[in-house]
């Protein structure tokens, strides 16, 4: 029973912030689900929400994609997550989870010191940042940070994010629950995650309204430093 009420609450919360911010479920949610469900079935669950949730989103957005930077972002994510796939099948628990850990929380660093990189940009930036993110997002759960610090050296503006940011979603994670699986959750867990998603869907929507980007984004990588901190210590303690 606690195990499912902790579930109900990383999705809920991690619904929230996808809504809120445009990008972030895998974020805030991989490195909890991962100390609650082990590596691989808290990679799987955050792949499947994730993807679940960049579809809503995509559907009022999709007019806005950019067809010239989608195509090889995703081209080179399903090169790389056959790769992501593999390694999370080779490592043992402790040290995937220490992995885990350290991806995201240098993920996170990155995108908050907004790095610029001449390595991001154009054709090439492009297919960089995706092949990162599929790797990262089929090994961890998580492939939004790539592909955020992407749009930041191409100077895009949150409006022109948000939908492309939800396409990456949506293909990425399709290719990685193809090369990952479904995780294997009883009915009571399922039900309590597609709640969770609906629940968060209104919470999220309902707090943009009131909340200015900057603080919600400021909150999503606080939350998401603090779960790939505490992530590598358990895989520390652990090894």
């Amino acid at each position: 029973m606690t195990a499912l009420i902790l579930l109900t609450g990383i999705v809920l919360l991690g619904a929230s912030v996808q809504w809120l911010t445009g990008m972030g479920f895998a974020l805030v949610a991989v490195p909890a689900l991962i100390l609650l469900l082990g590596p691989a079935e808290g990679v799987a669950l955050a792949n499947c929400a994730a993807g679940a949730i960049s579809v809503v989103g995509l559907a009022g957005g999709w007019r806005r994609v950019r067809p010239a930077a989608m195509v090889p972002l995703c081209a080179a994510a399903a090169c790389t997550v056959p790769a992501g796939t593999w390694l999370t099948r080779q490592l043992p628990p402790p040290l995937l989870l220490l992995t885990m850990g350290a991806l995201v929380t240098a993920a996170v660093l990155l995108v908050m010191r907004g790095a610029r990189l001449p390595a991001l940009r154009g054709r090439g930036g492009a297919l960089t940042a995706g092949a990162v993110g599929g790797f990262m997002n089929s090994a961890a759960g998580v492939g939004g940070p790539p592909i955020s610090l992407y749009a930041l050296n191409a100077g895009w503006t949150v409006r022109e994010f948000v939908p492309n940011a939800q396409f990456y979603g949506v293909v990425v994670n399709a290719f990685s629950v193809t090369a990952n699986g479904v995780p294997g959750l009883g009915a009571a867990k399922w039900t309590a995650v597609a709640a969770s998603m609906v629940a968060g869907g209104v919470i999220g929507r309902s707090v943009g309204d009131r909340l200015p980007d900057h603080h919600a984004r400021r909150l999503v990588l606080l939350l998401a430093l603090t779960g790939g901190v505490t992530a590598v210590a358990k895989g520390l303690w652990t090894l």
